[in-house]
């Protein structure tokens, strides 16, 4: 492993960047010795040619010229596809640091030669990376859109709906019964638009857009803590470009709508 690569080095939760200015990229590149021969690495992809490497540590090297910082900021800083490769990392990190023992058995598992899984070499069971499919619903009526904003959000921000599929669901019953359940709304002509890995922490989000069939607006308090019906030409503030949620609401108001 220790060929020239490019490393996605995680500590205390968060990434380590550098600006390469022969790259032209945020990731540091070099060796595995450059970087103190990390544990656990993780072969994730290749990136811009060369293997890209990804590893948790708890010190960095001294000699390393750059800066720690969150995950959703990458996005802004590297575009879209340097936030997708980093995303995976962290979310294949998550996955190898939460299955360091067996949940049958407890017998300390190990990685899996040629797949991405952490294998019990007591029982032989297999834990594969966790994927978490969450639904998103953005609901029009007429030039309206049904917009909300959980409490957890930065203030004044509203979005689509969302939910976790439940065990036994599907995507389309997961859609009605989660709008249903947070304001109280029923859907119709269900329609599906992208999808995005979300590493916040396991996230596939799968956005949809719908038509407003009936009911009255009646937030879920536990989980909602505004919703309404926006116009088109008057929407509150909106997510970031990096969530699928603002290109969803971008997206119908171009009238990209199937």
């Amino acid at each position: 492993m220790n060929e020239l690569g490019y490393w996605l080095l995680r500590c205390e939760n968060q990434l380590f960047t550098t600006i390469d200015k022969a790259a032209e990229t945020i990731f540091p590149r070099g060796r595995a010795s450059d970087f103190g021969n990390p544990q656990g690495a993780l072969l994730i992809g290749k990136w811009q040619g060369l293997p890209c490497y990804a590893a948790e540590v708890e010190t960095l090297p001294h000699d390393l010229a750059g800066e720690l910082m969150p995950l959703r900021p990458l996005f802004a800083l590297a575009g879209p596809q340097a936030f997708a490769l980093a995303g995976r990392a962290t979310s294949l990190m998550d996955w190898q640091k939460n299955h360091h023992y067996c949940g049958r058995c407890a017998t300390p598992t190990t990685v899996k030669i040629g797949e991405f899984a952490m294998q019990c070499p007591a029982c032989g069971l297999l834990a594969y990376p966790r994927i978490s499919p969450a639904v998103m619903v953005l609901i029009r009526r007429g030039n309206e859109f049904l917009l909300a904003r959980s409490p957890h959000f930065k203030p004044g921000v509203f979005s689509a709906l969302a939910g976790f599929v439940e065990a036994g669901e599907s995507l389309e019953q997961c859609a009605v019964r989660e709008v249903r359940e947070e304001v109280s709304i029923e859907i119709t002509n269900l329609r599906y638009f992208q999808s995005q890995h979300w590493p916040f922490p396991d996230s596939l989000m799968l956005a949809f857009f719908a038509d407003y069939a009936s009911g009255t607006i009646t937030p879920d308090p536990t989980e909602i803590e505004a919703a309404g019906w926006f116009a088109r030409d008057a929407l509150p503030t909106l997510p970031d470009p990096v969530s699928i949620s603002r290109r969803l609401i971008d997206a119908a108001c171009r009238e990209i709508i199937p």
